[in-house]
């Protein structure tokens, strides 16, 4: 197959990022060449020419899902970077139960958690089991994990909690492997108490978003190092206003916001850097 032509390598960077919000530019061609060659053969496109107007004709934005499925990157593994967690277990969780303790009464004390960029689910069951492991008794809290993708695929994999062992070996430990998944032949499912935590859905970061309820912890890593200053601008500032006065939002270990939304101020504990309102 003919390599991309200049035509193709705009034409496709203006459709990805209208579709998911990636940058492509010129310097990344070869990542839309090996990301969508196998839907070219899949489709039986003469080109990536001919596979940009068959997505374009197709009425039913089937081509649509699979090339955001295609282009997203899903690397992720089972609490990726540990920092965050070690964050989430020692002070971020017991700090927050603290003061939602004093205001809760007699009822269960809410938890709200959103994985802004969850892929195929193992940040979303990675927060499940330290909270499972922090909170003895479950049945004293309201616990309500959200996990949203771009991606069909990774959400459908992330909805159904079913991992290869390899998938399991990044990062599991094998003792927290045996406690919270089933082995079912080749692969291991989530338990049905941990999977009951969590609910997921396909979003689009950069569309408008609300929620019933303000967030008390949201994770948003590693994706809006793919766009643009405006975008990430947008994307975070959309993530304010759904984030708890007192909440917490943790980005990538290489990601910044600081200039990018001023009502954000960074903290560190120990390894980990976090985003809390001016103020809290």
């Amino acid at each position: 197959m003919s390599p991309l032509s200049s035509t193709e390598v705009d034409l496709w960077s203006r459709y990805v990022h209208s579709v998911c919000g990636v940058q492509v530019d010129s310097t990344k061609a070869y990542l839309i060449e090996t990301r969508l060659s196998e839907l070219v053969r899949e489709t039986g496109a003469a080109s990536f020419m001919d596979l940009f107007n068959k997505v374009k004709a197709d009425l039913t934005n089937k081509l649509q899902r699979k090339v955001i499925d295609a282009i997203t990157t899903q690397e992720t593994s089972f609490f990726r970077d540990t920092s965050p967690f070690e964050l989430l277990q020692h002070k971020v969780l017991p700090e927050l139960i603290d003061r939602r303790a004093k205001t809760a009464g007699v009822g269960r004390i809410p938890i709200r958690v959103w994985s802004a960029a969850c892929s195929t689910g193992q940040e979303v069951y990675s927060t499940a089991i330290v909270l499972k492991e922090l909170l003895t008794d479950l049945n004293r809290y309201d616990v309500r994990i959200l996990g949203t993708d771009i991606s069909d695929k990774a959400v459908a994999q992330a909805s159904y909690g079913r991992y290869s062992n390899l998938e399991m070996g990044r990062g599991l430990a094998p003792a927290k492997m045996q406690k919270y998944f089933q082995s079912e032949g080749q692969t291991w499912k989530i338990r049905d108490e941990v999977r009951a935590l969590a609910t997921f859905k396909t979003m689009n970061l950069l569309e408008p978003f609300s929620f019933p309820q303000p967030f008390d912890i949201v994770f948003c890593r590693n994706v809006a190092i793919y766009f643009s200053e405006q975008d990430k601008t947008r994307l975070f500032r959309g993530i304010a206003r759904v984030l708890a006065p007192d909440g917490c939002l943790i980005i990538g270990s290489t990601e910044s916001i600081t200039g990018l939304c001023p009502e954000f101020e960074p903290k560190r504990y120990l390894r980990a850097v976090f985003y809390q309102f001016k103020g809290v």
